[in-house]
């Protein structure tokens, strides 16, 4: 009866105790998510339902109840800052940056299943906590689940037992006065997961919407590419094929001074062509995602501006025949650049990480385009490159990487990478070497086909990066690292438009100017031509684009 005569049940202690695992719990998930002034106002928001375990209740039914709901609440709280935290330690992005956004409307379901059987080993800590969380709250709310008659305790009367100390009463009250006003806020209250992730599920629709009504801005972007009155200054037959790879890192080109052998045909073109197979030493991507890349790419870098063009009207407007040869199942970049072309030729019918469609299989389209008997053409095939998954992107058996100790498994284990990042970096060289052999054969088709005295360009170039372990212990898109952005870029000509610049080789090139450079091998004018971001042209001014990483030089 001590307890009793002291004011504490051991109904009342229980209680006691899971309010303070259930905040020490979610206030832990919560920390690796949020700043500071963030973190309060999310507690704040979350302490409601966890203070009504200081409420005293007696009925066994209304103490499941609550258990049930203070669990069910603060689990919320949990998965939420868990997410949170995945996507800022992962990819420096919150959950509704555009980042994030824009790669879950662009993912279906098996994509996003490719996705979990790819990153688990990532995402296996968070897991971790939260089953360790859960199971400690269920620990802490099971023994709440009492009712002080059970328990042996008397019903409480007047002041001898009084059933909530003053104190905590007065502490209740200014909890929930706090909690009344955060929510009363309209930039707290959305920061409570419920009407977070409704808002962000409105925006991922929203996303989805916006790519599926992109017939009018075609129509509009045509019509304003013809009002243009775009010229092409040469005269004769014209071929210009613009080959897109996907999440290519030219640190693992051989051709960049990478030390594995992963571009031994681009290599021998190099020593065979010489100045005119033009390896551009110094490119870089604005944007770590393909979707953002392509739209800068296409659009000249420009699409919010009040009228942008696209590079694909322009030159059907000023007479090129444009086919588009995809490697890629994606509703996004169909509708946003693919229609545009006047014969699209699409491979692969699995979207995302799932696609096992090969890049080789792109050569037979690619024959039957250059075949055409159109003037003028433009072709652009769009490959998956070295996209994960790594191990889809070359046959099997074709990794040479995965046997051995090299230089460069020996400098990841200095490094400390762990094994799992090793072998993905095998596969991406892999991966890499084959994309090589690819890459050789689109040029080969374009060089031997027929019309010997036609004008030919090859252009080359990945929408992003790849960090595989170069600056974390991350492998994949990244919006965090230098990694993330760095590219290669070819161009070859057999017969140059304009004397080539000196020093083109080593000029800083942009993705979201390569519209321009397209231009210049096109041979196109129209009224708000721009050579100063042609790298080709003589004209040419060099300017640094705005990353989210600190690059200390884009010479480099």
């Amino acid at each position: 009866m001590h307890a009793i005569r002291d004011g504490h049940s051991p109904a009342r202690s229980s209680d006691l105790l899971a309010f303070a695992v259930v905040f020490a719990i979610v206030l832990c998930t919560l920390i690796p998510a949020h700043d500071l002034r963030r973190l309060a106002q999310i507690m704040v928001l979350a302490l409601p339902a966890m203070c009504l375990l200081l409420w005293p209740v007696e009925a066994l039914r209304m103490r499941r109840l609550r258990a049930l709901f203070v669990g069910l609440w603060a689990g919320g709280f949990m998965i939420d800052g868990a997410v949170r935290a995945y996507l800022a330690r992962t990819y420096q992005a919150s959950a509704d940056s555009a980042l994030v956004l824009t790669a879950v409307a662009n993912t279906g379901t098996g994509e996003s299943v490719e996705y979990l059987s790819m990153y688990w080993p990532a995402m296996l800590p968070w897991v971790a906590v939260l089953m360790a969380g859960g199971l400690a709250m269920v620990w802490a709310l099971r023994r709440t689940i009492v009712s002080p008659v059970q328990a042996g305790v008397p019903r409480a009367n007047g002041a001898r037992m009084p059933l909530v100390r003053r104190w905590l009463a007065l502490l209740l009250c200014a909890v929930l006065l706090l909690s009344a006003l955060a929510y009363a806020l309209k930039p707290w209250r959305r920061l409570h997961p419920l009407v977070f992730w409704s808002d962000w599920v409105a925006s991922v629709q929203e996303l989805r919407d916006e790519w599926a009504d992109q017939d009018e801005l075609r129509q509009r972007t045509l019509a304003r590419a013809a009002g243009l009155q775009p010229t092409v200054l040469s005269e004769g037959p014209s071929t210009v094929v613009v080959v897109i790879s996907d999440s290519v890192n030219r640190d693992n080109l051989g051709l960049y001074g990478y030390t594995r052998e992963t571009t031994p045909r681009l290599e021998r073109l190099r020593d065979e062509l010489g100045d005119t197979f033009l390896v551009l030493r110094h490119a870089w991507s604005v944007d770590a995602g393909t979707l953002a890349s392509l739209r800068n790419l296409f659009w000249f870098g420009n699409y919010n501006a009040p009228e942008p063009m696209h590079v694909l009207a322009l030159a059907r407007a000023a007479g090129y025949h444009v086919t588009w040869i995809s490697n890629h199942d994606d509703i996004a970049i169909d509708q946003s650049h693919a229609a545009f072309a006047d014969r699209i030729e699409r491979l692969s019918r699995t979207p995302g990480r799932s696609n096992r469609s090969a890049d080789i299989d792109t050569l037979k389209p690619l024959r039957a385009a250059l075949a055409d008997p159109q003037p003028r053409k433009l072709i652009v095939v769009h490959l998956m490159g070295a996209h994960p998954h790594y191990s889809f992107r070359y046959p099997k058996g074709a990794n040479p990487f995965d046997d051995g100790f090299d230089a460069v498994e020996h400098e990841l284990e200095q490094e400390g990478r762990p094994v799992w990042l090793q072998v993905l970096r095998d596969e991406y060289d892999a991966a890499l070497l084959h994309h090589d052999t690819v890459l050789a054969e689109t040029f080969e088709l374009l060089r031997q086909a027929p019309g010997s005295g036609d004008y030919r360009a090859w252009l080359y170039l990945s929408d992003h990066g790849q960090e595989v372990g170069h600056d974390a212990d991350h492998a994949g898109h990244s919006s965090h690292t230098v990694a993330g952005f760095r590219i290669p870029a070819i161009v070859w000509q057999n017969q140059a438009r304009s004397t080539l610049p000196a020093d083109a080789w080593r000029r800083p090139f942009r993705v979201d100017w390569t519209g321009w450079t397209l231009a210049h091998l096109l041979d196109v004018r129209w009224q708000g031509d721009d050579r100063g971001r042609d790298v080709l042209d003589a004209a040419y001014r060099w300017a640094d684009p705005q990353l989210p990483v600190s690059v200390a030089s884009f010479e480099n």
